[in-house]
């Protein structure tokens, strides 16, 4: 274990950052490079590219920060990251660097992404990717151990998204038409409000939390999960039917207003409402 000390007296290197540095605590391997053990904050430096930092690290066994700077580009990132890996509040355009793999959240919403392209292959915790310009998916992980976010962006389709969401999967207000694409497995929570779908196949068929649909183009149901262990909102929608309902609503059902006004009794007829039917 040592202690960065050359590095100190490079003119280049800002002073906050090499405050940043000597708080590392680093092992240099054989081929010149770093792991650090613990966190790496390089968050809030104006930092254009992570090539400007003097070292190249490896591996961190912690959280790496690098938010809040003016990041057009992830080179000069670790491999490998066992924590929570944090690129938000930067000008990407691509995630061209990215670490391989991350043992806990990939952080990198609130950026000018238009492609997931080049994201880590393997992410141990959470995907958040929303308030980008994404009109796709594609390059998504394959599987994602925590939430995965790609909310308020431009997209038309879930071609790409994970096929395995272990928590809440949130594409609410794009510019979807329909779900397909949408994981297959998913152990939480799905928002899909605010698009302009117009049928709801594709969507999982078992939601372990919430499923909200309102303020959409939906005439009809088909599709809906069969199964929704909280609540099921499809409000302000345009629904004339409701063919295709989940058969199963452990919270409560919310379909007020419609182009057809339905009465509890409707409701209650054709779908277990464990909950509060709001018409």
């Amino acid at each position: 274990m040592k202690k960065l000390s050359n590095f100190y007296k490079i003119s280049q290197v800002s002073e906050k950052l090499k405050n940043r540095l000597r708080k590392l605590k680093l092992v240099k391997l054989s081929d010149g490079s770093f792991d650090v053990f613990g966190d790496v904050d390089f968050s809030d430096l104006e930092l254009n590219s992570l090539l400007e930092i003097p070292i190249r690290i490896r591996r961190v066994t912690g959280n790496f920060y690098c938010e809040n700077n003016q990041l057009t580009t992830l080179k000069g990132a670790p491999e490998r990251v066992d924590g929570d890996f944090i690129c938000i509040h930067n000008l990407l355009t691509t995630l061209n660097g990215a670490p391989k793999h991350v043992g806990g959240d990939f952080i990198c919403s609130d950026n000018q992404l238009t492609t997931l392209k080049d994201a880590p292959k393997f992410v141990g915790g959470g995907f958040y990717c929303a308030y980008n310009q994404l009109t796709t998916l594609e390059g998504a992980p394959e599987r994602v151990d925590g939430n995965f976010y790609c909310y308020n962006n431009q997209l038309t389709t879930l071609e790409g998204a994970p096929k395995y969401v272990s928590r809440d999967f949130w594409c609410h207000n794009n510019q979807l038409t329909s779900l397909e694409g949408a994981p297959k497995i998913l152990g939480g929570g799905f928002w899909c409000y605010g698009n302009q779908l117009t049928t709801l196949k594709g969507a999982p068929e078992r939601v372990d939390g919430s499923f909200y649909c309102y303020n959409n183009q939906l005439t009809s149901l088909e599709g809906a999960p069969k199964y929704v262990s909280r609540d099921f909102w499809c409000n302000s929608n345009k629904l004339t039917s409701l063919e295709g309902a989940p058969k199963y609503i452990g919270g409560d059902f919310n379909c007020r207003p419609n182009s057809k006004h339905f009465t509890e009794e409707e409701v209650r007829k054709l779908i277990d409402v464990k909950g509060k039917v709001i018409v």
